[in-house]
């Protein structure tokens, strides 16, 4: 059975040239946590199935959002600029197109004088004209195109507002109906949304760095292991997702493929998404902030947990910082893993933690190439993206597997999708899982199935979904909780 996982996962990383992806970064370096607007929580990149012609690019911001938060709820930041960026030509530069998204922010009346942001005098039903009046606090945004070498291009077709936080039935009642008013048509034939959605990702997030003392046994059994509808051991186990109940704010863009295809035809894409803030910032004597034109990039994300499991911590700032293509600066932390240390060390194990070349190999290129571990140094652009071999069919949400190719039933047969992970990242991709294993050593020894035993996104609310929160059409994200009824589930409870 391992050599079958194995030989399919180093096919789909030599062939499909996409890099394996980790957890959730939320809160991962000692600056970004302190500016959640700009705290890039996950990055996602797929081949949408609800339209195979497009692409998704997924950006979400702010992590751990309480619902009930109010008066002043969640909003993008308006002097952050969110960006997306995109290596069309596998040159491990992703310069070839940049997706710059900016919002404004505005107080409408009757803001001069009543204390909430959102109120229900009427209820809030639109983002604009009647039904709107409720909305005092306004988030409009642009979404703009820069290809290298050419002019920037603004690909919005008229207005566009972020949808707002969902404070409850009153306030925001028919919440779906009001976030599908926030698709707007883009130029180049796509999509983008803008506003809150549900915390996506599972983990147990408290176990884990509570220096991986999980709730449950780590490694699942293969009956666990097969099932993407349950918490291992649930009720009354103790195991349970931390995100459950909590919401984050997205951006997402549906891009026609054939936008986003390179020379010759080229669909194997790598992206990243980055956030930054003006150079300069001060207060007038009127009070009024001026902010410099030019940005500093804070916070940057490809395949989530890097930062966190990988970069030591007096480098996480500073990697944050730094464009994805210079990560040969950083290429002795990929070679020796702190995480597999850490993994030895509480579990007792012998994972290899020295020269993972493997590692080098599946974050930071397209293809294997040569040893870099032994001097640190390479002449080549070492790259941390997401990559996504867009030719391959994306799965529907019913058949999606969390494991991607390494999924299996409960016999031990191979059973993999391979429009997940390592091609590209998808919402319910349980890389949490996946990055135990890869860590581990999955690509160049047999591991056990090692997991958190949290396989799906639970409680996750409204309709558009599988049953365990997979989200079937644009944005792909579900509904967010409301800030009235929210509710959270703790270890042992049920769902």
């Amino acid at each position: 059975m391992f050599a079958r996982i194995r030989s399919l996962i180093l096919t789909m990383l030599t062939v499909c040239m996409a890099a394996p992806v980790f957890a959730a970064s939320h809160r991962e370096a000692p600056l970004i946590a302190n500016d959640p607007t700009a705290d890039i929580t996950d990055f996602y990149f797929f081949r949408s199935w609800e339209n195979s012609d497009k692409a998704i690019l997924i950006m979400n911001v702010i992590p751990g959002q309480e619902p009930g938060s109010g008066p002043n709820y969640f909003n993008f930041a308006d002097d952050v600029l969110y960006e997306i960026h995109v290596d069309n030509n596998k040159d491990n530069i992703a310069s070839n197109i940049v997706y710059q998204i900016r919002f404004k922010t505005e107080i409408r009346q009757p803001g001069n004088v009543f204390p909430l942001a959102y109120v229900a005098l009427p209820p809030i039903t639109a983002l604009t004209g009647g039904g709107s009046e409720g909305l005092l606090v306004r988030q409009s945004y642009t979404v703009t195109e820069q290809r290298y070498g050419q002019r920037p291009r603004d690909l919005g077709t008229g207005p566009m507002f972020a949808v707002p936080s969902n404070v409850g039935p009153r306030t925001t009642p028919n919440y779906e109906q009001l976030a599908a008013k926030g698709v707007f048509p883009l130029k180049n034939g796509g999509r983008v949304f803008a506003g809150q959605r549900d915390e996506t990702f599972y983990i147990d997030l408290g176990g884990t760095f509570d220096t991986l003392n999980l709730h449950i046994s780590p490694i699942l059994s293969d009956a666990d292991d097969a099932n993407d509808a349950i918490i291992v051991g649930a009720p009354g186990s103790g195991n349970a997702d931390t995100f459950s109940g909590f919401n984050v704010n997205t951006i997402a863009l549906e891009i026609p493929i054939s936008e986003l295809i390179g020379p010759k035809g080229n669909k194997l894409l790598g992206a990243y998404a980055t956030t930054s803030r003006p150079k300069v910032s001060v207060i007038k004597k009127d009070g009024d902030r001026q902010n410099s034109a030019r940005f500093v990039q804070v916070a940057r994300m490809g395949n989530p947990l890097v930062n966190e499991l990988i970069i030591a911590t007096n480098m996480k700032d500073r990697w944050n910082a730094t464009d994805a293509e210079d990560e040969n600066e950083f290429v002795s932390f990929y070679c020796n893993s702190a995480l597999a240390t850490a993994l030895n060390a509480v579990f007792g194990t012998g994972f290899p933690a020295m020269n993972r070349e493997d590692l080098v190999n599946a974050l930071l290129r397209y293809a294997p190439g040569p040893p870099v571990c032994g001097s640190g140094k390479t002449n080549e652009a070492l790259a941390e993206l997401l990559r996504v071999d867009l030719d391959a069919p994306a799965t529907p949400a019913v058949g999606q597997k969390r494991l991607g190719p390494l999924a299996h039933d409960t016999s031990g047969n191979a059973t993999p999708d391979r429009a997940g992970w390592p091609n590209g990242r998808r919402p319910n991709d349980d890389v949490t899982d996946v990055a135990l294993r890869v860590v581990a050593g999955i690509l160049i020894n047999p591991v056990p199935n090692l997991g958190d035993g949290v396989n799906f996104n639970v409680g996750s609310v409204g309709t558009n979904k599988t049953a365990n929160g997979i989200a079937t059409m644009f944005p792909f994200l579900p509904t967010p909780f409301d800030g009235r009824d929210r509710r959270h589930i703790d270890p042992g409870e049920s769902f």
